[in-house]
């Protein structure tokens, strides 16, 4: 759609029981949420209402770079809050473990794509096992009977929580500080009893995350950091 003199491409999703229109821009660019019923007509209008503020924040988005990393040895690595270098080593078999500030990485072949092929997975199984804890942890913290717990993809959101008690984590949050982490597992788990954004959730949140207004304007601030893989 245009905004003012800018041609703006968008997400739209449709939801039942929504009454309003809401807007949300990321690194995934502009996303727009309105009732299954409302006239496409209508909701471009309400976006041009708000046309400032969304162009507004795409540029704002558009100043945060990615950073772009180089598969080689001693690449720096995002993992927990802090950093870890990469050694690259070659050898007969496929081989990588967590060492004291580094990952090491025995490999057949060291070419670029083979080096992000099992440092992705490497991060994978460490999601797994970190997220899938923590969720457990916090859930029995807040007096919840531990969800489904999965691994997600996604880069355009950290989480989600759905009706069958399934709790979903992108593995890219593992590259964030344990407080970030603990956050948004605590916004899932509050949705197991709130399936909304009502005052009741935040309030939720809240009980479960005093300080998640600060880690929640802290992750907006900075996760286009975690997305560079």
């Amino acid at each position: 759609m245009m905004l003012g003199e800018r041609a703006v491409e968008y997400v739209l999703v449709r939801r039942r029981g929504r009454r309003g229109v809401g807007f949300k821009v990321d690194a995934g660019g502009l996303t727009v949420s309105a009732p299954v019923s409302m006239p496409l007509s209508r909701i471009e209008a309400l976006a041009r209402d708000s046309e400032r503020w969304i162009v507004r924040k795409l540029g704002e988005w558009s100043g945060k770079r990615v950073p772009v990393i180089e598969w080689r040895d001693g690449a720096e690595l995002p993992y927990l809050g802090g950093k870890l270098e990469l050694r690259i080593r070659e050898g007969t078999r496929n081989a990588i473990e967590l060492g004291e500030r580094e990952l090491r990485a025995t490999l057949r072949d060291p070419a670029p794509e083979s080096i992000r092929h099992a440092v992705v997975a490497w991060y994978k199984r460490a999601a797994l096992a970190h997220l899938a804890g923590r969720t457990m942890t916090l859930s029995r913290i807040a007096g919840l009977t531990p969800p489904r717990f999965f691994l997600s993809s996604a880069l355009s959101r950290w989480g989600s929580c759905n009706a069958r008690r399934e709790v979903r984590l992108a593995w890219r949050l593992v590259k964030a500080r344990p407080a970030l982490i603990d956050y948004v597992i605590c916004h899932e788990l509050a949705h197991l009893r709130h399936m909304n954004h009502s005052r009741a959730f935040w309030t939720e949140v809240e009980r479960q995350c005093p300080a998640y207004r600060e880690l929640r304007d802290e992750l907006l601030a900075t996760d286009h950091l975690y997305r560079d893989f």
